[in-house]
């Protein structure tokens, strides 16, 4: 699964062909989470509160981004790196 974004210890990835809603997987420490892309819900999974909101900061914050990297995604061609929230 490509990882496109780290930051504060979080790792974002996209898998190639995955299934709907639009989603990327956050990853902290011991933690997974389905985080859709439109909404910043959390399809499947857990991440602790504090984590969670700085996912969905980034998120916001490259939400296009994201978007095209999903259809590249469904598309299975390279997904591009995403900048960090710094």
């Amino acid at each position: 699964m490509p990882e496109i974004s780290r930051f504060y210890g979080i790792i974002i990835r996209l898998y190639h062909r995955d299934h709907p809603p639009t989603h990327f997987h956050a990853m902290y420490a011991e933690h997974e989470a389905l985080v859709e892309i439109e909404t910043g819900n959390v399809n499947q999974g857990y991440l602790p509160r504090k984590a969670l909101e700085i996912v969905n900061e980034w998120r916001v914050l490259r939400l296009e981004e994201l978007r095209e990297d999903w259809r590249r995604a469904e598309q299975e061609l390279p997904l591009l790196p995403i900048l960090p929230l710094e």
